[in-house]
């Protein structure tokens, strides 16, 4: 008998553990069971700290994987025992993942039995532990470093279009999506700025990349903290922002990048990186989504010509709306510096908590007035009290948005 956690990045609760997958020798009938929620105990213990874990499913699958359909389950040698992903006790990590080998203790409390009322697993005494995790889409990343010419190393972690993979044909080229992540996730880790926010996993999703093959390159500032940006934030630290142009230049030097279709896409100080890059490379980038970010009115009239959609909520306490963060403004206020150096700027106005469909179909009607207009640069601003956990998580919708996604791969030099 083996388990494994399955983990989940979601988009507004961060990295959870989700499930827990269970192999048995022996095959688990020839019909799917679904097992009662109270045949299993679970609790996690991190950091000397033990805490319950809430069992939703339990069914059979052929692998350890979580099955979404509401009648979930097939025959096989996996249970798979899904858990609420609410639990105080759900997270997978913060700033660093947490150690989770052997954190999870399941024990079976009753008889599972099949169609015809046998046994087929019965309960014990002795509680399982995890032999290890599984993290779908995030382990389909791999791991690796660049130092640049002046000896400074960044790490980050690459997720190549699984046809490049498996039948990498010549004169065949892909998109390149770069994400930059938030200030939270400053670590030396190589892990938590895809865990910690879907930024580069929603990229890399299966039914992402079938509609829009791509590479997906996520760097992660090391530590320790640079600190010496003209405001105070990361990726405009002198030392982060030449890496990361260099390792961009490598990357499409080395790999078949269509350099007409490179995008920038980042959150918090993600974003203000994402302003900072642009006016230094104009001409660089297709297009960018900045979210919650902030940055220099006097760099916005060189970025006039490229394709942007930002978003922000009204009533983020992190970085202001208007006034931003240490001193450098925030999207509406760089909004207003476009469109005075003469970019027209399509505005729009939601909440960020409506259901996927209406809050695609509020996107829909924007691009379109934008479209309209000749506009290639949109604004969409959050309604107070609609943005949840936290106002700042502007991006909680943002790149689960196939509206936003499809305007972006449709952009090119």
């Amino acid at each position: 008998m083996r388990s494994d956690l399955i983990t989940q990045v979601t988009p507004r609760q961060d990295w959870r553990v989700t499930a827990v997958a269970i192999r048995y020798a022996k095959r688990l009938g020839r019909h799917a069971l679904t097992v009662p929620p109270s045949t299993f105990e679970v609790s996690v213990t991190v950091g000397g700290q033990t805490a319950p874990r809430t069992v939703t499913r339990v069914y059979t699958n052929n692998a350890a994987r979580i099955d979404s359909e509401r009648h979930a389950g097939r025959p096989g040698h996996y249970l798979i025992v899904e858990l609420d992903p609410d639990d105080d006790g759900a997270r997978a990590g913060y700033t660093d993942p947490f150690p989770l080998d052997r954190a999870y203790s399941l024990t079976q409390v009753a008889d599972i039995r099949g169609r015809n009322g046998d046994v087929v697993l019965r309960a014990g005494p002795f509680a399982v532990l995890n032999d290890g995790v599984i993290n779908p889409v995030v382990d389909g990343f791999t791991a690796g470093s660049f130092t640049d010419s002046t000896g400074f190393r960044i790490r980050f972690r690459l997720y190549a279009p699984e046809g490049y993979v498996a039948d990498p044909r010549p004169g065949s080229r892909c998109p390149l999506v770069v994400t930059l992540h938030g200030g939270g996730q400053v670590a030396d880790n190589n892990v938590t700025q895809l865990t910690s926010n879907r930024i580069a996993v929603a990229f890399a999703e299966p039914a992402r990349q079938k509609r829009h093959p791509a590479f997906v390159l996520a760097p992660q500032i090391p530590l320790p903290r640079p600190m010496d940006g003209p405001d105070g934030t990361d990726w405009t630290d002198a030392r982060v922002r030449a890496a990361t142009v260099e390792l961009i230049d490598a990357f499409t030097a080395a790999h078949p990048v269509d350099e007409d279709r490179l995008y920038l896409v980042g959150l918090s100080s993600g974003g203000r990186g994402i302003y900072d890059l642009l006016s230094r490379h104009p001409a660089r980038f297709a297009a960018a989504l900045p979210t919650a970010g902030w940055g220099s009115t006097a760099a916005m009239a060189r970025i006039t010509g490229v394709p942007i959609w930002a978003d922000h909520s009204i009533d983020d306490p992190v970085v202001l709306y208007k006034e931003g963060r240490f001193g450098s403004p925030g999207t509406w206020t760089l909004m207003n510096a476009l469109e005075a150096a003469g970019a027209t700027v399509t505005r729009g106005e939601w909440a960020n908590n409506l259901p996927k469909s209406e809050f695609e179909a509020r996107s829909r009607a924007l691009l379109r007035r934008a479209r309209e207009t000749g506009s290639h640069i949109l604004f969409t601003s959050y309604t107070p009290g609609t943005t949840s956990p936290s106002a700042h998580l502007a991006w909680a919708q943002t790149y689960e948005n196939d509206v936003v996604i499809d305007w972006l791969f449709d952009q090119a030099r």
